[in-house]
């Protein structure tokens, strides 16, 4: 037998996990935390199983972050408030919209990025966290302001062999960066272009839909903006638009090839006041030249889509033959195979998918 995909999807109304089948088919279950917002996931491969992770709302309970070491069999959920602010910050957590497991030198760290902005690090494999003091009190934040989703940090990126530096993004404040393990952060915006304020290139203040980074080389990273789509080679000290060839430059999610460092994958919806795709053809467009050039992907794809694919609702999984995955406003889900070359939908009638995430088991 293969080894097969693990599929983690989160959805408004509840968690699936779905396993992927030697004849192509998916077996799903769920709903796991049925009738709760599900804005985050994450898949920790680094013990001994799996552990499957998800940020959840619940309408009584508030957001906690739920874990199981058995595929959703069983779950282990924290004492109230395990994701909070302490007392004297005066705020509260609205949502815990990213979770991402730290470097393989720390297999016990993750992190959370929620709403509104700030950034928490639980040493104990999420058991429980504690508030990143410093970007919380940075001065910029009083500064920060509310996208049409909230204001929040979606984006967290873990140097992967270097703990001490780390980025994250936020709706709308953009990119901020750690050198020294959170004690001190700085903005990193430079050359990301604002629509909406007369300074069109300010310190901070961007709209930073989504930021991936490729893991062989940490340094590069790629960026979707509210409007643009830009790439980095210096760790985020400078960003270059890669938009042209596209045919928009808005969207939510950017997502890059986990073996091939000048591939990078985006999902363009017409404008930010016309939320679908481009004349409603669902498209995935693909460069293998670090954005110099870009191909629409289309094969299996639908010409009568008139959904969206939220900032973390696309993936990829580590497998040698490596596919794509991406979940539609919609409750669909489609698998790219071959680098994304030939799609297939794996799944429908789901509620709006909100975050997905993948691995080979």
């Amino acid at each position: 037998m293969t080894n097969s995909v693990l599929l983690a999807v989160g959805t408004r109304k509840g968690l699936w996990i779905g396993r992927s089948h030697d004849d192509g088919s998916w077996a799903y279950t769920g709903p796991h935390h049925p009738m709760t917002g599900v804005y985050s996931v994450a898949i920790d491969t680094r013990g001994s199983a799996p552990r499957v992770l998800a940020g959840v709302v619940h309408e009584h309970f508030g957001p906690i972050v739920v874990s199981s070491d058995d595929l959703g069999a069983t779950w282990r959920e924290p004492d109230l408030g395990r994701v909070g602010f302490p007392a004297d910050a005066g705020a509260s957590v609205e949502r815990v919209w990213q979770l991402v497991p730290g470097a393989r030198s720390e297999p016990d760290v993750l992190y959370a990025g929620v709403e509104p902005s700030a950034l928490f690090r639980s040493a104990d494999g999420g058991r429980s966290f504690e508030l990143v003091r410093a970007l919380w009190d940075h001065p910029h934040r009083p500064n920060w302001g509310a996208g049409f989703g909230g204001q929040a940090i979606h984006t967290v990126l873990p140097h992967p062999t270097d703990p001490r530096r780390i980025i994250v993004a936020m709706s709308t404040g953009g990119v901020y960066v750690t050198e020294d393990g959170g004690a001190s952060w700085n903005p990193s915006n430079t050359g990301i272009h604002v629509t909406f304020s007369p300074n069109e290139y300010p310190e901070y203040g961007q709209c930073v839909h989504k930021v991936a980074r490729h893991p062989d080389r940490p340094d590069r990273l790629f960026l979707q903006n509210h409007h643009g789509v830009y790439r980095s080679d210096d760790a985020g000290a400078t960003w270059e638009s890669i938009a042209d060839g596209l045919p928009a430059d808005f969207g939510f999610t950017i997502v890059v090839h986990p073996r091939r460092p000048d591939t990078v994958y985006v999902v363009p919806l017409t404008a930010d006041s016309l939320r679908f795709p481009v004349d409603g053809r669902c498209r995935v467009y693909r460069s293998d030249d670090a954005g110099k050039s870009w191909t629409a992907l289309a094969d299996g794809l639908p010409d009568d889509f008139w959904t969206a694919v939220m900032r973390d609702a696309m993936c990829t999984d580590d497998a040698e033959d490596t596919s794509l995955y991406f979940g539609s406003r919609s409750g669909e889900i489609y698998r790219g195979r071959h680098d994304g070359d030939h799609w297939e939908r794996i799944a429908q009638h789901l509620p709006d998918v909100l975050s997905l995430r993948a691995a080979v088991i």
